[in-house]
């Protein structure tokens, strides 16, 4: 029996268990994963290990602890872990999952700092290689910021960029990848050698790269170590160069590493990414941007054919002019089980999908063909097993929080192996809700958008409109599941809900996603014009006469744009969330590459490009209710661009209302706090949409009905 929502409502959005991608064992029979889950009614977060037995799809309980995350495979029964402990320290931990309680599990090492980004490989000459990544001191040693002694002042002080990153002041510390051997003895793991070492102690280099680096930064393989770090000779504020660097490793027990050798990429001076070692540890697929300043730049697919030969690296679908045959963004990346097939993942119209080609670039003649998969977006992929032709997925959509499934390739099927949500049952949602239009857009193109109705939708009824403007710019709106901006959230509130994807959209080819270029209000805005007009006329069932409109970051932007454009007159209530009320206060930003690359160079060489561009010339015009939200830790877009549109709304008596947090960044993350978020932010638009209206009418007909 499916247990079923009365309502999809924020409550079951927040309290729903969140589960991790989903990691095969070798023999590709169970898979780890952990879930976590929040509870308003006791204000807290419980999380656990499980395992998934893939041919019935039923999971067991291994680790019921806050504190444990990140298993990993050490063979087809053990597994490994990290915990965390007091005063910052962590402990590495091993398990079987014969022997499912955690009694039976046992500490392999306690160290003295916060690691994470585990890493573990079982290497032909039997060693079982591990690697993580924690802070380094400056002389490489191991930080732990919580242990050491606190300064009686809290000055700062900056001499370079950055000064802040994403949510933080930048510290003397930097990331660092540690390896070591995990050696048995009587039957328990242990860290050989001198334990964990500093790969990049002495180098200048760090990685994984601030702020989102993870995994897919680094990989371990039978020849050493690649990794991707910032060329420490750039300034990393205003350049987004990474590059690839190698480390020859034979036992992971190596005292003192040798020096990183660098991948030559003639011609490529953007982010690097996704370094994966083939299964015999000769070859390096990877991925990396041709611009050194442009961070959404199309990464083109790469190959090192030798890591004995650094400076010779081949290209898939390579042209004269520079651009590349296959017009899409390769990210995560994976070796077939023999090395003769690549398979990854890239957009592509709303789906993040498996992609297949030859691993030899000399192979492949023709452009990659995509692989079945479940609807929705492929989140993480696996071989099955190591050596398996199947593949092991982990996805979502707009109606599931998560699917673990098994790929075919070579058959081109898919099959369900566990549904968290059972496909969108548990929440009342089904994929009749979704829909998709195309409209054309402000110049000789299509634009695409997603649409989710309200799931007891009534073709002959009309419902308001909520139009989402996604954030990026270079981004887009997916067929995939979020917790921060839910498109079924405010479809079950009774919108139908429309999210573009207009010019500066990633999954549509490079013309498009780089048009929004010096573009910023200009073809974004008109193609969002003609969206909320091709709604108008063409989907009967909304009534755009109560539409609200609602962006974040770029679409905060967006929203304080139409604010003051004719746009802005055709809704009852907008919402901004961390957006920019001023492009001249870009450099208030910490990441420089950014406005340098969109606003067509640096403020002082061209400052009418940012002028051009800015919503703070056209308040005169501002008239529509709107609702502020911005945080204090957001170091993206200070909590001034918030401030500043809400007094100028509140100074023009246009009903206006902030929503602050000072503990969030960016993004809302804290339950309690999204929450809150979610409830003011429908409290608004339920107001300026009648649909508070329409649910009094029906509660009072309700009680009618009983009354009689």
């Amino acid at each position: 029996m499916t247990l079923k929502a009365t309502k999809f409502t924020p409550e079951v959005l927040l309290t729903a268990p969140r589960r991790s991608a989903a990691l095969p064992s070798p023999g590709g029979t169970r898979a780890l994963f952990t879930v976590s889950t929040y509870s308003f009614e006791q204000h807290k977060k419980t999380s656990q290990i499980r395992v998934l037995d893939i041919a019935s799809g039923q999971s067991t309980l291994l680790v019921d602890d806050l504190s444990s995350s990140e298993p990993s495979w050490l063979g087809d029964d053990e597994f490994l872990y990290l915990k965390n402990g007091d005063k910052g320290a962590t402990s590495i931990y091993v398990g079987s999952v014969s022997e499912s309680t955690a009694s039976s599990h046992y500490e392999v090492a306690s160290v003295n700092g916060g690691i994470s980004n585990v890493k573990v490989k079982k290497l032909p000459n039997g060693t079982t290689a591990l690697a993580v990544s924690a802070l380094a001191t400056p002389d490489g040693e191991l930080a732990n910021p919580d242990a050491e002694k606190k300064p009686h002042s809290s000055a700062k002080i900056y001499t370079g960029l950055f000064a802040r990153h994403w949510d933080s002041w930048i510290t003397e510390n930097s990331n660092s990848i540690w390896y070591a051997a995990l050696e048995k003895r009587d039957g328990k793991y242990f860290l050989g050698g001198k334990g964990l070492v500093n790969a990049l102690a002495g180098t200048k280099l760090s990685s994984p790269v601030p702020p989102f680096g993870g995994t897919g930064d680094f990989d371990i393989g039978p020849s050493g170590l690649v990794f991707v770090a910032k060329d420490p000779e750039l300034n990393p504020a205003i350049y987004t160069k990474t590059d690839l660097y190698f480390i020859p490793l034979t036992t992971f027990t190596e005292a003192k590493p040798s020096s990183p050798k660098i991948v030559a990429t003639p011609g490529l001076e953007g982010y690097t990414s996704s370094p994966v070692f083939s299964h015999d540890g000769r070859k390096v697929a990877f991925a990396r941007m041709q611009s050194k300043q442009y961070e959404s730049d199309k990464p083109r697919l790469l190959l090192l054919p030798s890591v004995d030969d650094v400076d010779k690296v081949e290209e898939f679908y390579a042209t004269h002019d520079g651009e590349g045959g296959w017009d899409a963004r390769p990210e995560t990346i994976v070796w077939s089980a023999d090395d003769s097939t690549l398979f990854v993942t890239a957009e592509k119209e709303a789906r993040s999908l498996v992609w297949e080609l030859p691993a030899s670039p000399a192979d492949a003649k023709e452009l990659p063909t995509a692989v079945k998969a479940v609807e929705g977006s492929v989140g993480d992929f696996h071989l099955l097993s190591d050596s398996s032709l199947k593949l092991f997925v982990t996805s979502t959509s707009l109606v599931d929080n998560s699917c673990y499934s098994v790929v075919d390739p070579s058959h081109n099927t898919a099959a369900i192996v566990s549904s968290n949500s059972k496909q969108g049952k548990t929440f009342g949602l089904s994929r009749s809700s979704v829909d998709e239009i195309r409209f054309k857009g402000a110049g000789e193109y299509e634009v695409h958008a997603l649409v989710m109705r309200p799931s007891n939708f009534d073709h002959s009824k009309k419902y308001p409109l909520a139009f989402l403007i996604h954030g990026g710019p270079q981004g887009a709106w997916a067929d995939s599941w979020s917790t921060r901006w839910n498109p079924a959230i405010f479809a079950e509130q009774g919108y139908v809900v429309v999210s573009p994807n207009p010019t500066g959209s990633t999954g549509y080819g490079m013309a498009l996603q780089d048009g929004i270029k010096g573009e910023w209000g200009g073809r974004p805005y008109n193609d969002l014009v003609n969206c909320f007009e091709y709604i108008a006329d063409n989907l009967p069932y909304v009534d755009t006469e109560r539409a609200v409109a609602l962006g974040a970051s770029y679409g905060g932007y967006m929203i304080n744009w139409i604010q003051g454009h004719p746009l802005g007159r055709k809704f009852k209530a907008l919402v901004c969330h961390d957006g920019v009320f001023s492009t001249l206060n870009q450099y208030t930003s910490e990441e420089l590459f950014f406005p340098i690359h969109d606003f067509e160079g640096t403020i002082y060489e061209n400052r009418a490009g940012y002028e051009k561009w800015d919503p703070a010339q056209h308040v005169n015009e501002w008239a529509t209710p709107q609702l502020i939200i911005h945080s204090e830790l957001d170091y993206r877009l200070p909590i001034t661009e918030g401030l500043a549109p809400f007094n100028i709304l509140q100074s023009k008596g246009i009903p206006s209302k902030l929503l602050m947090f000072p503990d969030e960044n960016h993004w809302v993350l804290k339950p309690e706090n999204s929450l809150v978020w979610h409830q003011v932010v429908l409290e608004w638009i339920n107001k300026y949409s009648g649909v508070d209206d329409e649910a009094n009418d029906l509660a009072k007909d309700v009680d009618a009905l009983r009354v009689e």
